[in-house]
C-alpha cells in the first residue's frame, strides 16, 4: 500500500473556551491510497489544537495547526505501513 498526502488546509479555528493562548481547529487533508493498483481517496478531519502568543500571526497559528496535523498523519502512515 503506498499512501500519498494530496491536500491539506486548516478547515476552521478557534479560540479555547478554558484555556487562554491556545486555539482548537479542525485540519482537512486528503490521502490517496493504491491498493491492488486501484485509488482510493480519504477525506479525513484532523482535530488539533496550538498554543499561541500575542506576537502570532493568523498565518502563524494556521502553520502551527498543519504542522500538528502533518505529525498526527505521519504517526498514522507509519502505523497502517506496518500492516
Amino acid at each position: 500500500m503506498t499512501y500519498q498526502l494530496i491536500d491539506i488546509a486548516v478547515a476552521h479555528k478557534s479560540a479555547h473556551p478554558r484555556l487562554p493562548n491556545r486555539v482548537t481547529g479542525k485540519v482537512r487533508a486528503v490521502l490517496t491510497e493504491i491498493r491492488d493498483g486501484r485509488e482510493q481517496r480519504h477525506d479525513l478531519d484532523i482535530p488539533v489544537w496550538a498554543n499561541t502568543s500575542e506576537t502570532m500571526s493568523e498565518e502563524d497559528i494556521d502553520m502551527a495547526l498543519l504542522v500538528k496535523a502533518a505529525d498526527i498523519l505521519a504517526r498514522l502512515k507509519s502505523k497502517l505501513d506496518q500492516v
